[in-house]
This record gives C-alpha cells, sequence and structure tokens, in this order.
C-alpha cells in the first residue's frame, strides 16, 4: 500500500459559497476532510493542514515551509505528496517547489475553480486525481507537478489563463505531458533535466515590472536603491522596451542588480533578436539577462531561488538564463 502525504494550504478548493450573496471564503473546517476516501484501503493517505490561507495571501516564505516540511517525508518512507492550494498563485508555489526539491519523490499540485458546494464543483475530482497521479510509479522523476482537470503539467511551464474556467491550467507552446481516464494515470513526455539547489531562506525586494507602450522610466528609477536585490521585467514582443526607460535600466545594472528579461506575450521566448535603441540586442550589451521561456512570474521565483541559495553574478545569469534547469 502506497503512503500518501496530503498538505492542506487552503484556496478555492478548501472554500464553501455563500447562499444567500454568491461570496465565497474560507471557513473553519476544510470540506475535504469530511470527504469521503473514494480509495478505499488502496492507499494510506497521511492528512495534515499546513494553512488555510487563499492563494494571494501564500509567498515564498510559505513556500519555504512547504518545502521543509516535505524535505522531511524523505526520511518517512513516503511515496507521493500532494498538495491542495489556491489557484491564483498555484504556479509559483509549484516552481519553487521544483527548484527546490529533488525529483524523485512525486509532487503534485491541484486545486479547484469552484468551491466544495457550488454546482459542479471540481475539487473534489482534481483531489482524487492528484492523489492518483502521486502514486503512479510513472510519476517518479517527472518532477513537480499540476493536475487539473484531468491532465497532468510540469510546474516549469503551466500558468493560469482563464479567471473561472475549470480548464485554466495550460502549458503554453508545449502542452501538457500527461491526462488521467478513471484510474488510468498516462504520461506521454518526460521531463528533460532539473536543476536543484538547496535552500534554507528567501530573500525578499525581488521585483516583476510589467512594460506597456510609453512606459514611464521613473518605474525603474523607483527600484534603484539598496534594497532591491533583483528586478523581472516582462518585456514587449520577443524582448524589447521603450528607449526612456533605458537611462533608469541601466542604472540599476550598474548597481549590481540583476535584471531578468522575459516576455509579455503568452507564447514564445524572450530573445535578443532587434538591434534598435531599447531593443533585445542593446538591452543585452548593457547586461539584461534573457531568460528563455518563462512567464514574469516564473522567472521572478528562480531569479528569487538563486539569490537565496547566494549564487553570485556570473552563475546566477547562467542559472536564470537556461529555462530547461
Amino acid at each position: 500500500m502506497k503512503k500518501i502525504l496530503i498538505l492542506h494550504t487552503g484556496g478555492t478548493i478548501a472554500m464553501s459559497e455563500n447562499q444567500e450573496t454568491g461570496a465565497i471564503a474560507p471557513g473553519a473546517e476544510n470540506p475535504l476532510n469530511q470527504a469521503v476516501n473514494p480509495f478505499g484501503d488502496r492507499f494510506d493517505l497521511i492528512t495534515e493542514n499546513v494553512f488555510n490561507l487563499p492563494s494571494p495571501h501564500i509567498g515564498p516564505k510559505e513556500m519555504l515551509i512547504i518545502q521543509k516540511r516535505i524535505m522531511l517525508a524523505f526520511n518517512e518512507n513516503i511515496d507521493g505528496v500532494v498538495i491542495t492550494h489556491g489557484t491564483d498563485t498555484l504556479e509559483e508555489t509549484a516552481y519553487f517547489l521544483d527548484l527546490t526539491l529533488p525529483n524523485h519523490l512525486p509532487v503534485v499540485l491541484t486545486g479547484a475553480m469552484r468551491s466544495a458546494n457550488e454546482i459542479g464543483s471540481d475539487g473534489l475530482h482534481n483531489f482524487q486525481t492528484a492523489i492518483l497521479t502521486a502514486a503512479s510509479d510513472d510519476a517518479v522523476d517527472k518532477g513537480v507537478l499540476v493536475v487539473m482537470n484531468d491532465e497532468i503539467h510540469t510546474a516549469r511551464y503551466v500558468t493560469k489563463t482563464h479567471t473561472t474556467n475549470v480548464a485554466t491550467f495550460r502549458t503554453p507552446t508545449f502542452g501538457p505531458i500527461g491526462s488521467i481516464a478513471k484510474d488510468s494515470v498516462n504520461f506521454f513526455a518526460e521531463l528533460l533535466s532539473q536543476t536543484c539547489l538547496a535552500i534554507d531562506e528567501v530573500v525578499d525586494h525581488v521585483y516583476l515590472v510589467k512594460a506597456y507602450a510609453g512606459m514611464d522610466a521613473e518605474l525603474l528609477g523607483f527600484l534603484d536603491n539598496d534594497q532591491t536585490n533583483g528586478v523581472v521585467i516582462e518585456a514587449l514582443g520577443a524582448g524589447n522596451l521603450p528607449p526612456q526607460v533605458l537611462e533608469n535600466l541601466q542604472k540599476l545594472i550598474d548597481r549590481d542588480i540583476p535584471v531578468v528579461i522575459v516576455s509579455r506575450c503568452f507564447n514564445g521566448v524572450a530573445q535578443d533578436v532587434y538591434d534598435y535603441e531599447g531593443g533585445g540586442v542593446q538591452l543585452k550589451k548593457m547586461g539584461g539577462i534573457f531568460c528563455r521561456g518563462l512567464n514574469g512570474q516564473k522567472a521572478r521565483i528562480k531569479l528569487l531561488v538563486g539569490l537565496s541559495t547566494g549564487l553570485q553574478k556570473d552563475e546566477l545569469a547562467i542559472y536564470v538564463a537556461d529555462a530547461l534547469s
């Protein structure tokens, strides 16, 4: 019998709808704690309530608490881990864990788009399929996974794409790496590579900025201070910025503040291909770090992890730029 550790952290999957107002909020008790075990004696389920927080309340410090709890599981004969989590920041927690956990132990995150008492609630089904995935022998060495709506995605590339649809979690460009049909867990892709960094604490003041037409230089100017540890910029197109921000961007780089460039586009990768003022070629010459294949929030998590583990300038740039590690 496989032993699966269940870590509840809150989110819509742990909430209920007020039948009079329609508002959704956490209750005193997680509804999943009261759900009937659909697997009988097939699995030994060990349940712990780590938090009961909406996912906008979860940040790197809470992610580190989850990571440290899972690290303990390596010495507890645990065969797999399932984490229930709010969907708003689920992809960031998943990627943080993917970067900081050895990938041999299956770790699966899941959540819900509809609360426990709404018509068509998806929470219990997602919970069940996440358990099946974590218990699958084929989930070993796949990295941290996200299971929602009968699809299996890698933490590295999955993102939330819709505010309310149950099919919100998608992997742009590449698609899911597996699916669940009834009790059958099927993988059809492999994790290419993974670098795991040991982490004991997390740094703060790592910022994410989104570029836009006519972007003001002052926004980057506000970050030019001794507290700023890193900046990720969701640049335009393939990785370009309005020319008026370049002076303040250079000031950040001259301060040895790592500046990471990604694209604000939903698909594709950031590349230094345009050679004009503010184009990617100039940004790279200035010292910008191009991160290929990650969205802004994932790139910020990767930069934060690299900084938290003490990577220095050159090795930090190599680590952040390689989205495949």
